[in-house]
């Protein structure tokens, strides 16, 4: 809640707030521990006031200490081992998962979370573990209730997709929005927002994100996100990670969905794995947008306003993306299938029809080459020059410029 206010007294945009893992007293309890969350109606309520959704993260885990286990047990309801300990799992506890292939496992979950987030408000939910992380185990010595694991573990994130969808649906929910680390064919039909995981925060992984977005784009998952500044590494007084962060807003802006989100050093000094620790530090170091100083707060602020600005531009894309099945991030050469060297170029990217984004992926770079594709004129945003397509060019790009062009000179919100 003061983060949440902290931001409304800044007047800065704020859509979504997370409350992330380990807020309930133990995996598959499916519930808010009340040692931190003693009135979660109020909490709720005042977000709302504040014009804020909120969205939890839940796992499929089952702690065998938890207040579930006994009867999913008796029912049938967990993923169990062929041979062995029927336990696959080793986090902060011996666990294992929820058998999310199982229908009646799935109504099972929803009926906890209804009664426990839902009966609250809630109607967003962050779907983590959704692989499932198995391990030490083989995949051969899984057993699903649809089979063995070496069949079917790779299908498990669409049914568990399918347990939050069916559940909003059956209470009268008309819009689903549920952000998830994994998904299968099928899985953007139960209204997932995907992201990358558990990414370092370097450069190099930011230059990956910009692949792996254009690639889930073209297997029809449209709804796409990172963790902006890469989820674990990064300390919010290095000089070099402000860089980085800054770098990564300016490609956040120009992605489908637009997520902050990372453990921040300085890390406790106690082992994240164990169970004998409170949740409480598990809480990494400060990631608020004015965390990381008043240089980048100033230019990150930009750019949560010009997300703001793009706003009508974006929903029109996505109503597209619905319809049509046209991603929003999508490569070069899906505009432009004529020129071949669009074929070879894979960091940068259309945003929609109109907008050509060159994010700045290099540590210490100033500027970068450009690629326009011909077929269509090219207005810089940043000093309103206008270039033919089919040519390279240089473009000066300090750390408060992001690389953008407008096609064929088309008005959009963004100037």
């Amino acid at each position: 809640l003061n983060i949440a206010r902290e931001y409304k007294r800044r007047g800065l945009p704020l859509s979504v707030i997370v409350i992330d893992f380990f807020h309930w007293p133990k995996q598959g309890d499916w519930k808010f521990d009340t040692k931190y969350w003693p009135d979660p109606q109020a909490m709720v309520k005042e977000l709302e006031e504040m014009g804020i959704k909120l969205m939890v993260s839940l796992w499929p885990t089952v702690d065998i200490r938890s207040e579930n286990y006994p009867e999913m047990e008796r029912r049938g309801l967990l993923v169990r081992t062929e041979r062995g300990v029927p336990v696959v799992f080793l986090f902060r506890g011996p666990i294992t998962y929820s058998d999310a292939t199982n229908p009646e496992a799935r109504d099972f979950i929803w009926e906890r979370v209804k009664e426990n987030y839902y009966h609250y408000g809630i109607k967003m939910f962050w779907l983590d573990e959704a692989e499932p992380e198995i391990r030490p185990y083989d995949y051969d010595n899984i057993r699903y209730y649809l089979g063995n694991g070496l069949e079917i573990s790779n299908i498990y994130p669409y049914y568990y997709a399918k347990a939050f969808y069916d559940g909003m649906k059956s209470a009268g929910e008309s819009e689903v929005v549920n952000l998830i680390r994994c998904a299968w064919l099928g899985s953007q039909r139960f209204g997932v927002v995907v992201w990358s995981g558990d990414i370092p925060s370097t450069f190099e992984s930011l230059r990956n994100q910009i692949k792996a977005g254009l690639n889930i784009s073209l297997c029809g998952i449209f709804w796409w996100t990172t963790d902006i500044g890469g989820f674990y590494g990064g300390d919010p007084n290095d000089p070099r990670f402000r860089e980085l962060i800054i770098r990564w807003f300016q490609f956040g802006v120009f992605c489908p969905i637009f997520r902050l989100h990372g453990y921040r050093r300085p890390y406790s000094n106690l082992r994240i794995d164990s169970d004998d620790i409170d949740a409480y530090y598990l809480t990494g170091g400060p990631n608020e947008i004015w965390s990381f100083g008043e240089e980048t707060y100033e230019i990150i602020t930009n750019l949560l306003f010009l997300r703001e600005k793009m706003k009508p531009y974006i929903l029109k894309q996505m109503e597209r993306a619905r319809e049509e099945g046209i991603p929003i991030m999508r490569p070069l050469f899906f505009d432009f299938p004529k020129d071949k060297t669009t074929y070879t170029i894979d960091d940068e990217y259309m945003f929609g029809p109109d907008i050509l984004v060159a994010p700045v992926v290099y540590e210490g770079a100033t500027s970068r080459k450009v690629y326009l594709p011909e077929g269509a004129k090219w207005t810089n945003i940043n000093d309103n020059k206008v270039y033919e397509g089919g040519q390279w060019i240089e473009i000066d790009a300090p750390l408060e410029i992001v690389p953008v062009f407008l096609r064929d000179n088309v008005k959009v919100p963004i100037k």
